[in-house]
This record gives structure tokens, C-alpha cells and sequence, in this order.
């Protein structure tokens, strides 16, 4: 849940008041310069300093002897702009709707809150962005002094402070789109037998290769971050700069990066910290932190660091400053992540860690992971693993990413890395899976939640001002997360409080308890003529479609040519991605429907919009 402003007012004014009488030489330092390090799609899975089975990376490994190695670091999203939003607002995104990537549509800050390094500008710090934003907010002009690839601490006044952000891509994801001819070509420089492939990955050339590949370029990271952390000691700075080396979100093997399991989230942090400013980390320097540290944190933590109070809007806590105790950071043990649509595909998830265990939550179950987008399917070793499932060569844990999943899932992630057991069906851990689960229901009632409603209705009628929509519907999707909970329990305890949501005059009392349907399957086939009724005449579009795929799911007809002409109906393109969605479970799921299926008829705004060509080409090439 959002934790407690005031007892963070409690904190800051201890801090405050310790800063004066701590020590008279610390009261004349000037404020420390703050340095970001970003490298793209890096978990910490494949650094040596925090897994065994990862590579070296000495550059990174030198800030930390002077620093601090954070091994619980966590980004709440699993996809870049979703991350990159939670970072440079210090909130979570399903509160603002500023979780969806790619934005179809960019939301408003709170009016009562600035992107965290508009406060360090007001506080006389130079603000600067080398190079990528990628923020799911609309642009202001307070944040960045220099905001492009040529931006520089260097263009400020002599003496000012400055926060820096330098980004690197040389680990995105794009780099790993190699053509298959390079694999027999192209030898690595990390050896093939340096390392084991993960549980979940067929233990193939390709993604031995792949994973070989992409340690390579995870060293080429490392240098051109040493190349910075040079240039920061030749311009004398490094003795008086705290320096943040992480990864956006998790790293790009297949089933990472846009997933919220622990390769997805789980990232590198590592702080160096300046002798001149070790009073304001609360631990021993060269040492390990063990505590949660999640995205929402971190600009609590660098207007912390500056001196800078914190507004009461952010949802994080600092982990760095004189505000913040040893203790305090030590006993945090839990994050909170989110996933909803990844450029066009959908799949509302979320998930609470606390301590060794991982709860996480699908909304939409029958959407199976490998569910296809374009741009991941791009990557070979994709291609690999979804031709061997379709040829019957996996195991059971390498298929489980092409078939539907529980609602909920355990995983003791401390013996589980992988996330490979889930314990949710486990009687021995019923008490904690109850625990948990009551936990991540927690986080989603206080915010509340937006993703209760569909991404295109929040569109027209919320993103003027997210944050005013959820308090005014707060009630209201309280309702939603209950009816979308009877899929917890049997559908004999549930059917009652089923019957009486499809029949609602509520259209998202209707769409979530059709979905809650479909995760049912033929159980819930009680409901089959109420559903043909909402799939003929339903005041929304969404929910004809949703009731056509409890239709498909529960194979009792080829629901595609109607979903097909319920599209032409369509005018949002959001609206648009969450049909073809549902097409292309259908196309690809268990049943394997096909139908002959021309899009000559949709209109011409939402043939050509960026997310959905991709949809369109996909569905007609599959058709023939």
C-alpha cells in the first residue's frame, strides 16, 4: 500500500533537526552532485557482482568499493516507459494511468506534483538528460536544463550543483535482433560454457548464443560507463558526486523484459558515495543493503541526497540522506510491480515481493505470455522457443510460457530464482498465499487502481486528471477488484455473485465478471446463453468481444468473424488493440481458430496507427 506521509513527515524533520547538530564541519558542505548511470534491459541476473552466473563488470564493481551494493532492487515495471514514468515521478503508475507502453495518449502530473528534477532546479542544482525520457507524462519545460545527447553538467555555472542522468543503449533489447547467420559465423567473447541457461529456456545453440551474446554486450556497457566515471575523476569531480549505477528494468532473454518475474524486475544497483558525504548513507561504505529499494524510491532519494523536501504526492521513500535510518532501510521487504498492455499486447498482471516470497496475480490467465508481439518475436531465440512448443520438444516448465497460467502464483524466489514451482496450490502455503494476496489487494484499493477499467474508456473520460477520476470511482473499482477476485475461489461459491454481475447495469460489473468466466472455462458454462445475449447486445463494444472469447476459450464456436465485424464498429485505436488482442489468442491459443478476415472496412485512423499495423499484417497473413 502507499505507505504513511506522516510518519515520513515524522522522519525528514528528525533528519533535519540531525543535520544541524551532527557535526559543524558537515553544515558547511555544499550539496553533492548526483550522477545516473542507466544502462537498458539489464537485470542483475547477468552481472557476476550480484549472480554467479553473470559476467564481470569491473567498472561498476569500482563504485561500489566506495559505495554501496543494494542486492534488493526492484523497478515496478518491467517495460521502459512504464519504468522510466515511475522513476521521474516518484509514483506508481496504475494511480495515474502512466503505466501503459507504448502511450496511445500521455496523462498529466498530479497538480501537486513536478517531475522530481523540476524541485532540484527550484533548489539551484542543474538539471541535465543525456539522453532518453521516455516518459508516459505530457512535457514540461521545468525539468531538464539540457535534455538531448549532447547534454552536459559541463554548461553549468562554475560552483553550481548538478544532477546528471546519462543513459546508454548498448544492452537494449533492438541488439539482440541478429540474423541467424551470425550465430555460425560470429564468435563471442563470453565463452558458451561460462554459464548455464535458465530452467525455463530450452537448452539450445541458439540460446546458449544468445545468452553469450548478450553478456558480451553487457561488458561493452561496463566500459562505456567506466568511460563516464573517468571523465567525472579527470573534471575533479568524482571525489564530490554520488554516482547511481542501474538497469531501466530487467534484461531482454526471452520471457524478461516486459514480464513481472524477477529477471523482469529484478535490477543492479549500485551507489558510490564520496567520503566528504558519508553521513548521508546510513550504512558502512564497501559494504551490501540488504533492504527493498523499488523505481518509486529514487527520486525521493536524490532530492533527499540534495537537501530537498520531499512533496507529500510521491509515493516512495528515501532510502539515501540524513533522514533515513540503517535500520529503517534494512527492515523494508517488500515491492510492488505492474504490467498491463507492452506496445500491443494485454495482459493486466501484478505482483507483491515480500521478503523470499512472490505473489503474482493475473487477471487475464488465458493470456499466455509467449502471447505474440511483434517486436520481442523479432529476437530469434522468440522465434526458437515458440517453434519448439508448437513441435511438443519442451518440458513442462520450458512450455508453461505457451499455455494459460493460474490466476495466482507462489514462488519462494530465494530457492526458486526462476520462478519455476508455484506454490499458490500448495496447502502448506495457503496462510501466506492469503497474506500475500490480501497485501497486493492492499496496494491496489489505496491507489486505487485505474486498470479496472479498460485502457480506451480511461482514455475519454480519465486522463484529463487520472488522479481526480480514481478518488471520485474509488468505490466503484473496489467492486470491479471484488468481482474479479471470485476467480480465486471455487465457481460453486461464485457463481451466485457471477449471475448477479453479468446481469449488472454496470457495463464494467459485466466485463470483468465475463472475464472472470473465461478464466472459469467450461465450468462456467451455466452462464452460456447470458453471454450469447451480452455478445449480441451489449451497450459496449469491449464486452460483445469479451463474451465471444469465453465463446472461443470454451470451444463453442469460431467466435472470429464476429469479433472482426464488431472491430469495424470501432473508433479508438486503444479499443482496437484490446479486440485484436483477443483475436490473436484466439488465432494462437489452444482452440487454433481461423477465418478468412479482410480489415478493408476499419477506418483509416486506426488501420494505420503504429500498434495496430503490426495486429492487422499478423491476423491477414495468419487468415490465408
Amino acid at each position: 500500500m502507499v505507505k504513511s506521509i506522516a510518519l515520513r513527515r515524522v522522519f525528514v524533520g528528525i533528519g533535519i533537526l540531525l543535520s544541524v547538530v551532527v557535526n559543524s564541519q558537515e553544515k558547511e558542505l555544499p550539496p553533492p552532485n548526483i550522477v545516473w548511470l542507466v544502462s537498458e534491459d539489464n537485470s542483475m541476473h547477468y552481472l557476476k557482482m550480484f549472480n554467479d552466473n553473470g559476467v564481470a563488470t569491473p567498472n561498476i564493481e569500482g563504485l561500489a568499493e566506495q559505495g554501496l551494493t543494494y542486492t534488493r532492487a526492484f523497478s515496478n515495471a518491467a517495460v521502459c516507459s512504464s519504468a522510466r514514468s515511475t522513476l521521474i515521478s516518484g509514483t506508481y503508475g496504475p494511480r495515474l494511468a502512466s503505466h501503459y507502453h507504448r502511450k496511445l495518449q500521455k496523462v498529466p502530473m498530479p497538480t501537486d506534483l513536478e517531475m522530481f528534477p523540476a524541485y532540484l532546479r527550484k533548489a539551484g542544482y542543474y538539471t541535465t538528460n543525456n539522453n532518453k525520457e521516455d516518459y508516459n507524462f505530457k512535457k514540461k519545460e521545468n525539468v531538464w536544463d539540457e535534455s538531448s545527447n549532447k547534454a552536459s553538467y559541463k554548461n553549468r555555472k562554475k560552483g553550481q550543483p548538478f544532477f546528471h542522468v546519462y543513459n546508454t543503449g548498448i544492452t537494449h533489447e533492438g541488439k539482440l535482433h541478429f540474423k541467424k547467420g551470425i550465430v555460425k559465423n560470429k564468435k563471442t567473447q563470453t565463452s558458451l560454457e561460462s554459464f548455464t541457461v535458465q530452467p525455463n529456456h530450452p537448452d539450445t545453440e541458439l540460446f546458449k548464443y544468445t545468452n553469450a551474446y548478450y553478456r558480451d554486450k553487457i561488458v561493452q556497457m561496463d566500459t562505456q560507463m567506466g568511460t563516464i566515471i573517468q571523465q567525472l575523476k579527470d573534471d575533479g569531480l568524482y571525489d564530490n558526486t554520488i554516482i547511481f549505477y542501474y538497469g531501466d528494468h530487467g534484461g531482454v532473454l526471452p520471457g524478461s523484459k516486459g514480464y513481472l518475474y524477477e529477471t523482469g524486475l529484478h535490477v543492479p544497483l549500485v551507489v558510490h558515495i564520496p567520503e566528504m558525504y558519508k553521513h548521508l548513507a546510513p550504512h558502512k561504505l564497501g559494504g551490501k543493503v540488504g533492504g527493498f529499494v523499488s523505481f518509486v524510491d529514487f527520486g525521493a532519494t536524490v532530492l533527499s541526497l540534495a537537501g530537498v523536501e520531499i512533496p507529500e504526492n510521491m509515493d516512495g521513500e528515501p532510502f539515501l540522506g540524513m533522514n533515513v535510518s540503517e535500520k529503517e532501510v534494512n527492515s523494508r521487504d517488500e515491492t510492488f510491480s505492474y504490467a498491463d498492455r507492452f506496445d500491443e499486447k494485454y495482459d493486466m498482471v501484478r505482483a507483491l515481493r515480500k521478503g523470499k516470497y512472490k505473489y503474482i496475480r493475473n487477471y487475464q490467465p488465458f493470456n499466455f505470455d509467449g502471447l505474440l508481439n511483434q517486436y520481442r518475436y523479432k529476437q530469434l531465440a522468440f522465434q526458437e522457443w515458440a517453434d519448439l512448443y508448437a513441435k511438443g520438444e519442451l518440458n513442462e516448465v520450458q512450455a508453461s510460457f505457451y499455455e494459460s497460467r493460474s490466476p495466482e502464483m507462489l514462488f519462494d524466489v530465494e530457492n526458486d530464482p526462476y520462478e519455476t514451482n508455484n506454490l499458490a496450490k500448495n496447502p502448506e502455503y495457503k496462510s501466506i498465499l492469503q497474506k500475500m494476496r490480501k497485501g497486493l489487494n492492499a496496494y491496489e484499493m489505496s491507489m486505487p487502481d485505474l486498470s479496472f477499467y479498460p485502457e480506451h474508456y480511461l482514455i475519454k473520460n480519465a486522463f484529463q486528471n487520472p488522479e481526480l477520476f480514481g478518488q471520485k470511482h474509488k468505490k466503484d473499482i473496489l467492486k470491479y477488484i471484488k468481482i474479479a477476485d471470485l476467480s480465486l475461489g471455487s465457481f460453486e461459491n461464485s457463481k451466485k455473485k457471477l449471475e448477479k454481475a453479468l446481469n449488472s447495469n454496470d457495463p464494467w460489473e459485466r466485463y470483468w465478471a465475463l472475464i472472470v468466466c473465461s478464466t472459469f472455462g467450461k465450468q462456467a458454462k451455466k452462464f452460456n446463453q447470458i453471454i450469447k445475449d451480452i455478445a449480441n447486445n451489449d451497450s459496449e463494444r469491449i464486452n460483445k468481444i469479451r463474451a465471444l472469447e469465453f465463446i472461443g476459450l470454451t470451444g463453442a464456436q469460431n467466435p472470429l468473424e464476429e469479433m472482426a465485424s464488431i472491430l469495424v464498429e470501432s473508433e479508438s485505436v486503444a479499443e482496437s488493440l484490446l479486440i485484436t488482442n483477443t483475436m490473436v489468442l484466439m488465432t494462437d491459443g489452444p482452440n487454433k481458430y481461423r477465418a478468412t478476415m479482410n480489415f478493408d472496412q476499419v477506418s483509416e485512423e486506426i488501420k494505420t496507427a503504429v500498434p495496430l499495423v503490426n495486429r492487422f499484417e499478423y491476423l491477414t497473413r495468419i487468415s490465408k
